[in-house]
């Protein structure tokens, strides 16, 4: 059934209007101040303080700049605190650029792999379209950063560092989706005609391009270092010659597969574990895997967690319900129903299945306040540098955890039996456009 929208609609629509004087005050608000400031919540923040009772020793932020790189800096993040905790470096930080140069080279390679798994497929086709339509992006998992670091190891920020495109990856990331996107169709059509000696031939000749590409827009990347730094006790510390592998391996304990992603998506089977293969990052890496489970459970495994001085890994929907300078993460912190005098009642399932809500972005948690037994808020660790919340720091109720909060990543030994042997069973994988994705 359609409708044809008429003048006459439009005039009683204008009536409507103009016979409530609250429009008018609504609407001076929002023209001169934009719709967040004008619907501000200041009793929604009335309980909001920055004292937790649980609180990770934490000082200086990282700032990933105008990059898609916050699941890197969160999970480097995780990986400094440790670094801290066991050799009194907190301000130590680790080289989000060096990673993010090798997942340029990867996602290109594994990007070339569903090309060809798919090409009997037409060009249309839902699946093909996906990879076609985004090849490389900055955006990324927990599991895409520990395949990297396994293979490629750390190194300290000073050994490889920021460059400009890293912090501005726009205009790279265009030029690489668009070569991607013609190597794809190349490829595709070789497999079509079943020349696989050509595709080999062709998708190192790739391959050697994106790299070019990474070097010139990146820089070469560090294979030996000398570790270098002051700890926490002015004490100097050198250690020489090493390649970023021997750097892991020689002051990290190898225990990322100890950690599971508990995801929170009413729309889905909850206790159940999702496989995410089509967002893989490195071939013969570790999958993506999500474990669905009930919200509480995200939250007793995290407070445990920061219990024992560890911070975690998070993912949630950054853009609701929040204030970027303020540093607030907080249900109901605007108010803009009763400012446009509608009302939604979307929950977190409809808001999944309609594409309204999902993870958008990673950060760390680094404390929390439990009163009576139970949280009350969270103290969040962002990657935008210090000029934003306090110092770089945010603060989330607990309510909004509730809503706009989907994973958490966290150690078995945090977990009830029951969930671990879920996590360790077999994981169901869901298309590429799921909503987990």
């Amino acid at each position: 059934m359609t409708h044809k929208l008429t003048f006459d609609e439009i005039a009683d629509f204008q009536k409507n209007y103009q016979a409530d004087a609250r429009n008018q005050v609504a609407e001076m608000a929002t023209v001169t101040n934009g719709v967040q400031q004008a619907s501000f919540n200041t009793e929604a923040v009335r309980d909001i303080n920055r004292t937790f009772s649980i609180e990770i020793p934490t000082d200086a932020v990282t700032n990933q700049k105008q990059s898609g790189r916050c699941w890197l800096f969160a999970a480097l993040n995780v990986m400094r605190h440790q670094f801290a905790k066991k050799y009194h470096a907190k301000n130590f930080v680790f080289s989000q650029a060096y990673l993010f140069f090798w997942d340029r080279i990867e996602r290109a390679n594994i990007y070339f792999d569903h090309i060809l798994e798919t090409a009997d497929k037409p060009v249309d086709d839902r699946t093909v379209h996906f990879y076609l339509q985004g090849p490389d992006t900055d955006g990324g998992q927990w599991h895409m950063a520990v395949s990297l670091i396994r293979k490629y190891g750390l190194v300290p920020d000073y050994a490889y560092g920021e460059s400009f495109t890293a912090n501005n990856t726009a205009a790279f990331n265009q030029a690489l989706n668009m070569k991607l996107r013609e190597d794809g169709l190349v490829l595709r059509e070789l497999s079509q005609k079943g020349d696989q000696d050509e595709i080999e031939k062709k998708r190192k000749e790739f391959l050697n391009e994106v790299y070019r590409m990474a070097v010139i827009a990146f820089g070469e990347p560090t294979q030996k270092f000398d570790l270098e730094y002051r700890d926490d006790d002015n004490k100097y510390q050198l250690d020489q010659n090493l390649t970023p592998l021997d750097f892991f391996h020689k002051y990290f304990e190898d225990d990322l597969d100890e950690y599971v992603v508990l995801f929170n998506a009413p729309d889905h089977e909850f206790d159940k574990l999702y496989a995410l293969p089509f967002e893989d990052n490195v071939e013969g890496g570790t999958p993506i895997q999500f474990l669905n489970t009930e919200i509480d459970n995200l939250k007793q495994a995290a407070i445990k967690q920061l219990e024992a001085g560890e911070t975690i890994w998070f993912g949630c929907d950054v853009g609701k319900e929040s204030d970027r300078q303020k540093g607030l993460m907080v249900k109901n912190l605007h108010q803009t129903d009763t400012l446009f005098n509608i009302e939604t009642k979307l929950n977190k399932k409809e808001r999944l299945l309609t594409g309204a809500s999902g993870s958008t972005h990673a950060m760390t948690l680094v404390g929390v306040d439990v009163v009576n037994g139970k949280p009350r808020q969270w103290k969040v660790e962002n990657s935008w540098g210090d000029k934003v919340g306090k110092n770089g720091y945010f603060v989330m109720s607990d309510d909004w955890f509730d809503e706009y909060l989907f994973k958490v990543v966290v150690k078995k030994k945090y977990l009830p039996k029951k969930l671990v042997e879920l996590a360790e069973g077999k994981a169901t994988p869901v298309p590429c456009w799921d909503s987990m994705g």
